[in-house]
């Protein structure tokens, strides 16, 4: 199924004895799984199993965890897991994708200023500021530091 459709992982085509195949179990371990919640295969009109290629790759990983000696439990937790991070780790780029895009439209606006000979405008930095404590003890300001030449 190596097409260039990419839903076509998602087809389920695979009946539940080659789906068992497939992955090394027998086809009462698939039923045990599906009551289990770890797969979820989709159903003809008469109601029989149908096992897309991605399902068949979720239990090649199921396998292959029992087989590292995770119990069912623990086989779902740590797919769970692998949901949630994969989720996060989309958030998390399309986020530095925003990030990107709203820093390159602020160092244009700031060029259009400095173009327009707009100079009432400073770029400021956080690391300009120097923290001395005060001698009485309470909290204080910050001073300008003076930079290297003062």
């Amino acid at each position: 199924m190596a097409d260039g459709d990419p839903r076509a992982r998602d087809r389920a085509v695979f009946v539940i004895s080659v789906a068992a195949e497939l992955a090394g179990v027998h086809p009462q371990t698939l039923r045990i799984y599906e009551r289990k919640g770890l797969v979820r295969p989709k159903r003809t009109v008469s109601n029989s199993r149908r096992y897309s290629e991605r399902d068949i790759d979720r239990l090649r990983e199921i396998q292959e965890l029992t087989t590292q000696g995770v119990n069912l439990a623990g086989v779902r937790r740590i797919m769970d897991l692998d949901r949630q991070v994969a989720e996060l780790e989309a958030k998390v780029a399309a986020m530095v994708e925003e990030i990107a895009a709203q820093e390159a439209r602020h160092v244009a606006e700031l060029e259009a200023l400095r173009r327009a000979g707009r100079h009432d405008l400073v770029l400021w930095s956080p690391k300009a500021l120097v923290h001395e404590p005060r001698r009485d003890g309470r909290q204080g300001r910050g001073r300008r530091d003076p930079g290297p030449g003062a």
